[in-house]
């Protein structure tokens, strides 16, 4: 009998977590899609390179205001109303982004991308963390890499073939919309309370005192570096290899992707061993496995070694964001966290926004490879980080 009173709630978990994974590739389908159009969206509006930051100003200013309140986002409309509004949001932008006529339709479009993709990234990482294992917040992770080795092949593929940015950005956006009617679909079974991976969950504190919790600020300082440095790496490659090294367009694209696919690969394979290493350990090695490649990509050696630069650098990024957000439960407490998960979102987004644009402005006053040992200081910047945190945990 228990078991037939226990099958709806296991279907309703699987079918979640299908949605879940879906839901994460199509978060990662926008995100790489603009450095691969860039030089192309930068010639089509007459732009200067450092314009390539004003679109990760106006992206992290609406994903840092959708992610900081998407736990109290989350109260108000329900978390499958946050889901499907924010999904459909995200798919207005992109086919915005492929009709603007002017730059600032542009921009005001990035905008929108940011609110929309910050309500999915909070929503889904809060429900995940409290609700799945680190197995499967690894591997939805992958899932988000999924999307963003497919985004710049897609638009590689449509700049080589078709010779326009505007129609890559059309096509993404009705991938989006298809997510957007799945969500809405489904909207009412993610209200429901599902069971925990831990038990029960405490009751949330509120925005204020969770800001109080010194552990909460480390954290926040974290994952704004390690975002800052995944979309620094994955933003200005393309450019760096074609404008700098001479790299066709085509095997540039195809470096690009290899980037996201090592993340998605070592996602992956993070989540088959972290149960028998250990979480912080996964992330230490990582951390030094991204340190090598991005200083082996910054050294500028044939496009062989740049190819696997960047594959280690993606490798090594890879169980860094899954693995952090997996243990914010463990290390703040489930009261903490609902709000918690959402401040880190949101300082991931202001690294979006500030870290590739001064890597932009650097660009520009000193040219694109300047870029590679910009990452390369993120890399020991992120190392050290996590250390300290790790030291004020065992210290708490």
């Amino acid at each position: 009998m228990q078991a037939v009173a226990d099958r709806p709630k296991f279907s309703r978990q699987v079918l979640l977590l299908t949605i879940a994974y879906l839901g994460f590739i199509s978060l990662g389908l926008p995100d790489p899609v603009a450095g691969v159009a860039w030089p192309s969206v930068r010639d089509t509006f007459s732009l200067h390179q450092s314009g390539f930051g004003l679109v990760f100003i106006a992206l992290g200013c609406g994903y840092c205001a959708s992610g900081f309140f998407g736990g109290m986002l989350t109260k108000l409309l329900g978390l499958g109303n946050l889901l499907w509004i924010s999904s459909g949001l995200v798919a207005v932008a992109m086919y915005g982004s492929g009709l603007a006529p002017v730059w600032p339709v542009f921009v005001a479009c990035a905008v929108i991308w940011g609110l929309g993709s910050g309500g999915i990234d909070a929503g889904l990482n809060s429900y995940a963390s409290n609700h799945f294992s680190a197995r499967h917040m690894n591997w939805l992770h992958a899932c988000y890499s999924v999307g963003a080795t497919v985004g710049p092949l897609t638009m590689t593929a449509v700049l080589v073939r078709a010779g326009s940015w505007r129609l890559g950005y059309d096509l993404v956006g009705t991938l989006l919309l298809l997510m957007t009617v799945l969500f809405f679909v489904t909207r009412r079974r993610w209200t429901e309370p599902p069971r925990t991976v831990d038990g029960p969950s405490e009751p949330p504190a509120s925005i204020a005192t969770t800001l109080r919790q010194p552990l909460v600020w480390l954290q926040i300082v974290l994952f704004f570096i390690y975002v800052g440095m995944e979309f620094t790496v994955g933003q200005w490659s393309f450019t760096l290899l074609t404008e700098s090294r001479g790299v066709p367009a085509d095997v540039a694209g195809v470096l690009a992707g290899s980037y996201y696919a090592g993340i998605g690969v070592g996602r992956v394979l993070a989540g088959v061993i972290s149960a028998r290493f250990g979480l912080d350990r996964i992330v230490h090695v990582s951390m030094l496995i991204a340190l090598a490649g991005a200083t082996l990509f910054a050294s500028g050696i044939p496009v062989g070694m740049n190819h696997l630069g960047l594959i280690l650098i993606g490798l090594g990024l890879a169980p860094v964001f899954p693995c952090l957000m997996s243990m914010t439960p463990r290390r703040l407490g489930t009261a903490y966290s609902t709000h918690a998960v959402g401040f880190q979102v949101s300082a991931g987004m202001v690294g979006v926004a500030l870290v590739p644009g001064v890597a932009g402005l650097l660009a520009e006053a000193w040219g694109l490879e300047v870029v590679a040992w910009f990452a390369v200081l993120l890399a020991v910047l992120l190392y050290g980080t996590h250390e300290l945190l790790v030291y004020a945990v065992r210290r708490r």
